[in-house]
């Protein structure tokens, strides 16, 4: 009798235990933070459809030591983005590019909405401005053919200049000088629709973290260029190869 009475036990007991884990809700950024230092605005990020349209791409600058890096999002577009209570974590997958110079989580969302990336540096926790996903009515264009490259002055700086495509609300521009091993050599932000490598007269955010190299004549190098509105969509990505001659 006892032998059944201790069965029906744990049977009672491993039911309230799964009850328990399938009402366990995602983290709450509000909740996430309450008692944390906390630093806003302090991570760089955007978001971008991916090349082939099926995927959002949310891009991320991961300073030297961070950890504890988090996605989170709100569930539509309709809820205030600057409400920390709106927004609740997820887990996609997170990749790298420039050799993870920068990282991107890759998320297939079904609706429009707000998105935050945060990350935890010397016991503070850093927290991007809200990026507004506008994968289905503000698709992002890849667009190679809006860059011009000239090197005729100064064969080792060369300039970059481009233009915007469809859409007109771009305020800031990312752009990536990068070896053909994908390995990042300068990057920088401009308000204006031009960079020379590698002068900072117009550069108004800069994340290379060593003086670059000079350009070497008769190498290929990569040029990537991101198009950026004020609520951090990507409107255009571009990348072109050149060589110095």
């Amino acid at each position: 009798m006892r032998g059944i009475i201790h069965f029906f036990w744990v049977l009672l007991i491993c039911s309230c235990t799964t009850d328990e884990q399938n009402d366990v809700k995602p983290s709450n950024l509000e909740s996430t933070i309450e008692g944390r230092e906390i630093a806003i605005s302090s991570v760089i990020a955007c978001a971008g459809n991916s090349e082939d349209g099926e995927l959002v791409n949310v891009y991320f600058y991961p300073r030297p030591g961070v950890t504890n890096i988090r996605y989170f999002e709100t569930e539509t577009v309709n809820e205030d983005p600057n409400a920390y209570g709106n927004y609740t974590e997820q887990q996609p997958p997170l990749r790298g590019i420039f050799n993870d110079y920068l990282q991107f989580f890759e998320v297939d969302p079904e609706h429009e909405k707000w998105v935050i990336i945060t990350f935890e540096e010397n016991g503070v926790v850093h927290i991007s401005n809200p990026i507004r996903l506008r994968h289905l009515t503000q698709i992002t264009e890849f667009l190679p053919e809006n860059v011009s490259v000239d090197n005729g002055e100064q064969p080792t700086m060369p300039e970059f200049t481009w233009v915007d495509g469809n859409f007109g609300d771009s305020i800031i521009y990312f752009h990536v000088v990068s070896t053909q091993d994908d390995d990042l050599l300068s990057g920088t932000y401009t308000l204006e629709k031009n960079f020379q490598y590698y002068k900072l007269d117009n550069v108004v955010l800069n994340i290379t973290r060593e003086i670059p190299p000079e350009l070497e004549l008769d190498v290929r190098y990569n040029f990537s260029l991101l198009a950026v509105t004020e609520d951090n969509w990507v409107n255009l990505f571009s990348e072109i190869t050149f060589s110095l001659q």
